[in-house]
């Protein structure tokens, strides 16, 4: 099961990836190492603020890529459980 996720790093920037182990892959980029994201890794601390399941791969990588495009204000409105997922107009397989 893949699920995205959104990091709050020290600089209040929010950084989205996915997964098909968040605890695992937020471990990773709290380390700093080479396989951590380029942008956390001089962000730290990092927050773990948000993390959904949504089933395969592509549709991690399809949510990833919309929810990247947002703006910061509705990233926020999702990270408070203002909005949903479902509540977002992409197409989820």
């Amino acid at each position: 099961m893949w699920s995205i996720y959104i990091i709050r790093c020290s600089d209040n920037s929010l950084y989205t990836g996915i997964s098909n182990d968040v605890s695992k892959r937020f471990a990773v980029h709290q380390s700093g190492n080479a396989r951590s994201a380029k942008y956390t890794r001089t962000r730290h601390p990092l927050q773990l603020v948000f993390a959904a399941e949504i089933g395969t791969k592509s549709a991690a990588s399809s949510a990833e890529y919309y929810v990247k495009k947002l703006s910061k204000k509705k990233k926020e409105s999702l990270v408070a459980g203002i909005i949903s997922l479902s509540d977002l107009s992409f197409n989820q397989k």
